[in-house]
Order: structure tokens, then C-alpha cells, then sequence
């Protein structure tokens, strides 16, 4: 344990140490209660590298009744688990002690790996908890996923890794405390922002940081803003105290696609990237941008961006990084329109203003005879009955709207009520 990293010195062993995921972990919250209950069924952890997937396996180990076994899916393989099955029959047989399985990465195991797995699951010789940072309907098969409860954990907000990095400084027994460290609050500030949500990397960021000074400075060891970057080797991509400068540069890429400038957009893209920003966050903005910004000008657009998040999720990086480069020359040399994202806000505006309006009564589905008999479905035109075979034109007259909103049209130029949800977009930003 002395030689151990800080951050799995720092390994929360019970939920007072553990920070962040208070939706799924916090009191009453279910998940926590299973675990104080002993009351676990087969779990899946779904979340991003250092959000605490196996710190809770860990606390899981701590209060449970449960023999724990633990297997990292990278190093072990069908053999490990035939072993850890036998041994849990083992248990069960003769002492009535449950295994509780965790495995890290599953989804690093193959479908043949996994299907061995089931049915030991199934039978209930093991509890199998597993930590995935993929997308479990793509990883894991789906009978395990089906006997699994599926919790997911998202990044750690900026204050709970700035909490977890204040607690590191004042624990003498397992963290820095022992040592006089002058860090100031703006430089955890920026470690936690630094550190993109993930606890581990912040930790091994401070730690990095101090065992560099304190080979220097022997009594009091201070540790700057200048310590931390290059501690993280991201000096070239510098976050302010409240992480605007990720947003920031987002910005620039989707505002340089707008302008159409490839070479900007590309520009701002690399340095996210080389930062090493989520290549999957910048794929659903530009997923986001081919409807918004370009729309029906050119809908190949949305085709492109898609087929390249799916590209980024299957390959990851640094491999995609030229799918993505090729999602964004693409959009910003492509034609730009914002009718669709116009004519939806004010459809939406629409929609939320006349929710009480029905439906028209001959647009109604008709399934019972009561239904038919008061009227539901009649005078409905089939339209394919009412196509003039000459012209290929839809001869059948009816409206689709509620007459309150009669003859409404989403699609002219500038709908009329564009300009005041935008005076009320930001409005709500001032407020």
C-alpha cells in the first residue's frame, strides 16, 4: 500500500469517502441501499474512467456479507472465471456464502467470454457486478444485460473533485496531509478543471505535481498552476478557473463550421483532440450541427456526421480522429440552412401554448366500433387513393392541423415569432 498510486490510496471504503453520483448513491437512493441491505442482484457500472466504478465495488466489498472476487476482463479470461466459479460453488455449497464477481472492463471479453458467464448468473452460483466504460446495449450480449440492473455514472462535477483534492491534502494516513503543501485554491480550481470529471486523473496529476517539487523543496512544498500543467502534459490547451476555455473552443468549431472556414474548423478540432477532449462529445455536436446549421440544404450532412460517431464509438481514438476531421471539413465546406432548427422552436412554441387542442376527429385511429360510431377516422382521405396518376399530385383536401392553428406554415422564411424566442433565449442567459 505504501508504494500504491494516491488515487487507490484514496479509494473511498465507505460512502462518506465517496464523492460525486449522489442520484444513484446518495441516501434512500436505491443502489446505496441495496448495498447497506446486502440485498445485490447482478449490476452493470456504465461510465466514463474515473467517475468511481470501482470504487464502489470496493465499498460493495467493505459492507457486504458476500465473499468478493475481482477480475480485470484485460488480463484474465474464461480459465480465471472457470476457477472463480468453482470456487463460489465451493462457498455456496458448504458455508451458504454467496460470490459477489466483479469484473472490470467486461466489455473487453468477447461474446464466448460472456455467454460462459451466463449461466452462473442465471443459476445464482455468482453475483456478477460489472464496470464498463462502453455502451452496454452494443457490449455487453443481451441475456446477461437482461439479468442485470444497469446504473449509470456520469463525470464528477467540478466541486467534488475539488473536495476529494482538499481531503488528499488533509489526510495524514493515506494522503498528503502529512507533508506542508502551499497550493492555492485557484490551482485546485484548475487541476479539478483540468482533470475533465475524472477523480483518478486529478489525483495522479497532484501527485505528479508533488513528487516533482518535493525532490526540490524539502520542508514546505508549494505547488502553482505552472506544477499542474505540466504535470497533466496539457499546457498547450489552458482552462480558465470556471473551465470556460473548453466551451470556448467549442464554440470556435461549430461558429468556424458555420462560417464555413475548413481550415479554422479543423484548426479548433485538433485542439480539442490533442487536448483529449471526448472525440465521442465533439461527434454528437457535430451530429448536432448537421440538423441545426445545415439541415435540408444538404441532409447528406447528417448521413456523414452519423456514420462517423459510429466510427469514433467502434475505433476510438487517436484512430478517429480522422473520421472526425472529415465530419467537419465536410460540414463547414457544405451549404448552410437554419429553417429546420427555426420552424422547430416555433412548432415547439406552438406546441406548448395549445397542448389542450385535440386532435381532428377524422385524423383519429378508430380501433373499437363505439370509436367508429361517434365519428373517430370519418371523412379520412387515403392519400394514395387521391394521386392523379398524370401529374403524380395529391388530389385529396384536408387539413392535418388543429383549425386553431389553420394553415400555419413553419417553413416561410422568418417565422414571425423567431425573433421573440430569441429575445427570450436570452433573456433566460442574463437571468
Amino acid at each position: 500500500m505504501q508504494h500504491s498510486p494516491l488515487a487507490d490510496k484514496m479509494r473511498p471504503r465507505n460512502f462518506d469517502e465517496f464523492v460525486g453520483q449522489k442520484d444513484i448513491v446518495g441516501k434512500e437512493k436505491l443502489l446505496r441501499k441495496l448495498i447497506e441491505n446486502d440485498e445485490l442482484s447482478s449490476l452493470i457500472f456504465w461510465g466514463p474512467p474515473g467517475v468511481g466504478k470501482t470504487s464502489l465495488a470496493h465499498i460493495i466489498a467493505e459492507q457486504t456479507k458476500s465473499r468478493f472476487v475481482s477480475l480485470s476482463a484485460v488480463e484474465s479470461g474464461k480459465k480465471d472465471l472457470m476457477v472463480a466459479v468453482k470456487d463460489a460453488k465451493e462457498f455456496l455449497e458448504t458455508k451458504s456464502l454467496k460470490t459477489i464477481l466483479f469484473i472490470d472492463e467486461i466489455h473487453r471479453w468477447n461474446k464466448a467470454q460472456q455467454d460462459a458467464l451466463l449461466p452462473y448468473v442465471e443459476k445464482g452460483t455468482i453475483v456478477l457486478i460489472g464496470a464498463t466504460t462502453e455502451n452496454p446495449s452494443f457490449e455487453i450480449i443481451g441475456p446477461l444485460l437482461s439479468r442485470s440492473r444497469v446504473f449509470i455514472l456520469k463525470h464528477l462535477e467540478k466541486e467534488d473533485i475539488v473536495s476529494l483534492i482538499k481531503r488528499v491534502l488533509k489526510d495524514k494516513e493515506r494522503g498528503l496531509g502529512m507533508h506542508e503543501i502551499k497550493i492555492e485554491i485557484k490551482t485546485i480550481e484548475l487541476l479539478a478543471g483540468l482533470a475533465g470529471g475524472d477523480a483518478r486523473t486529478a489525483l495522479n496529476g497532484l501527485e505528479l505535481a508533488f513528487k516533482s517539487k518535493s525532490k526540490i523543496q524539502k520542508a514546505e512544498i508549494r505547488i502553482a498552476k505552472e506544477d499542474i500543467k505540466e504535470a497533466l502534459q496539457r499546457t498547450h490547451l489552458v482552462f480558465d478557473k470556471k473551465g470556460e476555455e473548453f466551451y470556448n473552443i467549442i464554440s470556435a468549431l461549430h461558429k468556424s463550421m458555420r462560417g464555413s472556414d475548413a481550415n479554422a474548423a479543423l484548426y479548433w478540432l485538433a485542439r480539442m483532440l490533442e487536448s483529449g477532449a471526448d472525440p465521442l462529445y465533439i461527434a454528437r455536436r457535430v451530429l448536432r450541427f448537421a440538423s441545426e446549421d445545415i439541415g435540408m440544404a444538404n441532409s447528406e450532412a447528417m448521413i456523414q456526421a452519423n456514420v462517423v460517431y459510429d466510427a469514433c464509438h467502434k475505433i476510438g481514438y487517436p484512430e478517429c480522429s480522422v473520421h472526425l476531421a472529415q465530419a467537419v471539413v465536410y460540414c463547414a465546406k457544405s451549404k448552410k440552412s437554419n429553417l429546420l432548427y427555426r420552424a422547430y422552436e416555433e412548432a415547439a412554441m406552438d406546441a406548448r401554448e395549445t397542448s389542450h387542442l385535440g386532435v381532428p376527429i377524422h385524423l383519429r385511429n378508430a380501433p373499437t366500433k363505439f370509436m367508429k360510431e361517434i365519428g373517430y377516422g370519418k371523412d379520412y382521405k387515403y392519400n394514395p387513393d387521391y394521386i392523379d396518376e398524370g401529374t403524380g399530385r395529391d388530389l385529396s383536401v384536408q387539413d392535418y392541423l388543429p383549425k386553431e392553428l389553420k394553415d400555419k406554415n413553419y417553413f416561410k422564411k422568418a417565422p414571425t415569432r423567431w425573433n421573440d424566442y430569441m429575445k427570450a433565449q436570452k433573456e433566460k442567459k442574463k437571468k
